[in-house]
């Protein structure tokens, strides 16, 4: 695949299961690839334990890196995107569940929303990727375990396999975090 002028230095994808250590290692990249760095955070508390989780990744962090958070929409960090090098968006499958969350029970597995998270995420990527700045982002792979009960677990499932194919096709290199330990599969 040819690079186009402008585009990312490189794009990396760090997926892997829920505490598999993919945040931290993504983190461990951006620190490696330079400063600054911006931080794209996708959580949201929505209870105290989840506040505790994003807690606990802020004070990981460096204090001297840059942080841009969503509240639900991908694109609402790209204007901070421009003054930094290196971004780091944790992570892709908390966006999508946001997202879902909050949509109507009778509207889901709507396949016009599915497509409008698949069309944000390629605009983000687009927008990300350009600009000649390395983009790591995290995700959670979806596709190691059995189907979810539910059916808006059906639906989360379907949507983060797409997008999470979609960043890994574009991807220079992806790595997946076992158990703490990281694995290149591409690049």
């Amino acid at each position: 695949m040819e690079r186009k002028e402008g585009a990312a230095l490189s794009l990396i994808v760090v997926t892997g299961g829920v505490r598999s250590g993919k945040s931290r290692f993504a983190e461990e990249l951006a620190a490696q690839a330079g400063s600054p760095v911006l931080y794209v955070a996708t959580g949201q508390v929505w209870d105290e334990e989840m506040k505790q989780r994003i807690e606990r990744h802020r004070a990981r962090r460096p204090r001297d890196w840059g942080l841009a958070e969503t509240n639900g929409t991908l694109s609402m960090a790209l204007p901070q995107m421009e003054r930094y090098p290196v971004v780091l968006l944790d992570c892709l499958s908390t966006w999508i569940s946001t997202r879902l969350m909050s949509v109507p029970e009778a509207s889901w597995r709507d396949e016009a929303i599915s497509r409008a998270l698949m069309d944000e995420a390629e605009q983000w990527l687009d927008a990300a990727c350009s600009g000649g700045r390395t983009v790591i982002a995290v995700t959670s792979e979806v596709g190691l375990g059995g189907v979810a009960m539910t059916k808006l677990g059906r639906w989360f499932a379907d949507v983060l396999g797409d997008v999470n194919q979609l960043a890994a096709r574009r991807a220079d290199t992806v790595y997946a975090v076992l158990a703490g330990i990281p694995w290149r599969i591409k690049g």
